[in-house]
């Protein structure tokens, strides 16, 4: 789990609309930086198997939500994963 402050720097810094924060781009960048703290722990952490399984539902679920908003919003799709260094499907 995020700590608030860097949560909220997250949601300021991929937020849509002054009110946002669980819009498609928002929740996808707050997964992003748990995936990458996650990561980062399991490189030290090599038999950490509970905390692999929860990195394999991030990734799952940020999938899920990359694919709703290429179908939704593709400029805004292709902006979002350019600024957080993701591939997309062109």
């Amino acid at each position: 789990m995020l700590k608030a402050e860097a949560k909220k720097k997250v949601v300021e810094k991929y937020r849509v609309h002054d009110s946002d924060t669980g819009s498609s781009s928002v929740q996808i960048a707050v997964l992003s930086e748990e995936i990458n703290r996650l990561s980062e722990h399991l490189k030290t952490h090599k038999k950490d198997n509970h905390s692999r399984r929860g990195l394999l539902k991030m990734v799952s679920k940020r999938k899920s939500l990359l694919d709703y908003l290429s179908r939704q919003n593709k400029e805004q799709y292709l902006a979002l994963t350019k600024k957080l260094g993701l591939q997309s499907k062109a």
